[in-house]
């Protein structure tokens, strides 16, 4: 047997059905397409037409709204970063930026800048540089003899990740 002499079994691949190829191929005339109509012809776009029925995405209410001046966070808990200073990922020695946090791998993507939030606890001393920081994640870095750069003041208290 040669590299040459293997092939499927006969009829194991079908070939692909050519169609308006005239009348005796089957599939010819109308091309399997009916008769008339938008459907029949070429660029059909019918995405969300119910036969003259007012439309499902028209029928429902509108909720809700997207603010497009909205400012998008990398939340890091302190429970997430001794993790990663417990494995090695990160140097408790050097400041916690943007960059130090994706470069170990606990951001995928820098966004506008870090919140840190304080679930979890830290034991090492550790400066962080980010944009928020709550009051509890403050107070337990300084608590474990670190330091909180935040460039933007306090915010009240909501601690979930």
């Amino acid at each position: 047997m040669k590299l040459d002499e293997i092939h499927d079994n006969p009829g194991a691949r079908k070939g692909r059905m050519r169609v308006g190829r005239g009348i005796g191929s089957g599939k010819g005339k109308t091309g399997g397409r009916g008769v008339k109509g938008q459907k029949s012809r070429a660029g059909v776009a019918i995405k969300g037409f119910e036969g003259g029925q007012m439309p499902v995405y028209r029928r429902l209410p509108k909720r809700g709204f997207n603010n497009i001046f909205r400012v998008d966070y990398n939340e890091v808990s302190l429970g997430r970063i001794q993790t990663a200073i417990d494995a090695g990922k990160l140097d408790a020695s050097q400041p916690i930026n943007v960059e130090a946090l994706v470069a170990s791998g606990v951001v995928r993507r820098p966004k506008a800048g870090i919140r840190l939030l304080g679930s979890g606890e830290i034991k090492s001393a550790v400066t962080l540089d980010v944009v928020y920081a709550t009051r509890t994640a403050t107070a337990a870095v300084e608590a474990a003899g670190g330091k909180v750069i935040a460039q933007l003041p306090l915010e009240a208290e909501s601690d979930q990740v």
